[in-house]
This record gives structure tokens, C-alpha cells and sequence, in this order.
């Protein structure tokens, strides 16, 4: 699959989520628990949740061995009082290169490749942030639209 790698402004956009250090390469097993906490909130409370996607916010490691700190969570339509491990945080915002994956999440790492190279070829510096907005799953289940986000500097 071809990515367009395009520029933009984004504005932030809140979140309930559920805060994590994730080694590097573990996320494929973290994810679930933590975002069971936060559809188990928004449950809890009628209206917070209005349509809004699972967002994983990833602050990356600055250094080798070291883990990220991943917000794994939902878009809200309005604030909160925080609740147990789901607390209110947001999406940055500001200037970002992004792209659209289409397929199975586990193949999302040549949409990262693409915004990498992308910024390397246009001399861009990345600012130690992305994030990925998840789409439906397609009816077979396999395949989701996946917007990603890598904040510039």
C-alpha cells in the first residue's frame, strides 16, 4: 500500500484514557486491558462518549531500552472528573505529518515507516509524539481505516 503523507495543523481533542509505560513492542498485548477500563467508564457515564473513536497516544523513548508512556484511549465530547486508573487527557496539537493506513493494525508500522521517511526527505524533525485514531473495523473484521499522527517540531 502507497501512503500520502500530508502536513497539518491539528487541534487537540480530549480523551478518557487509561495512562501506561509500555515496553517497546508490547503494545499489542497492553491495549486491551486498558482500554476495557475506559469503555467500562464511559458506560458509567451516559453522554461522555458521543461517537468517538480509540485513540492511542504514544510518547516515545528517548533513549534505547527505555519504555513509552501510551494513553490508551476514547475520544470524549466533553470533560471529566477522572475515575480510578481513566483519567482526562488529550491528543496534541499542533503541527503533524499524517497518513491513513488501511488494514489490519498489526501492519501499521509501514504507515510509520512512510511518515518517518517522509519527514526525514522533507527535513522535518519529529517531536517524539504520534497517535492513531482507529476507524470501524471493516464487517470482516480484519481490516480498519487508522489515521496517524506524528507531531513536528
Amino acid at each position: 500500500m502507497a501512503y500520502d503523507v500530508v502536513l497539518e495543523r491539528v487541534q487537540p481533542r480530549p480523551l478518557a484514557a487509561v495512562h501506561a509505560r509500555v515496553p517497546v513492542g508490547q503494545v499489542g498485548t497492553a491495549w486491551r486491558p486498558a482500554l476495557d477500563n475506559v469503555w467500562a467508564f464511559l458506560r458509567e457515564h451516559e453522554g461522555l462518549w458521543t461517537h468517538g473513536h480509540n485513540v492511542f497516544v504514544y510518547r516515545h523513548p528517548r533513549g534505547p531500552g527505555e519504555s513509552m508512556e501510551v494513553d490508551f484511549g476514547v475520544e470524549v465530547s466533553r470533560p471529566f472528573t477522572g475515575d480510578g486508573n481513566v483519567v482526562l487527557t488529550q491528543t496534541p496539537g499542533g503541527e503533524v505529518a499524517s497518513t491513513v493506513h488501511v488494514g489490519r493494525p498489526h501492519e501499521i508500522g509501514r504507515a510509520n515507516a512512510a511518515i518517518e521517511a517522509w519527514c526525514a526527505a522533507n527535513e522535518r524533525s519529529l517531536a517524539g509524539v504520534s497517535w492513531e485514531v482507529y476507524g470501524d473495523p471493516a464487517p470482516d473484521g480484519g481490516a480498519f481505516e487508522i489515521r496517524v499522527f506524528y507531531l513536528l517540531r
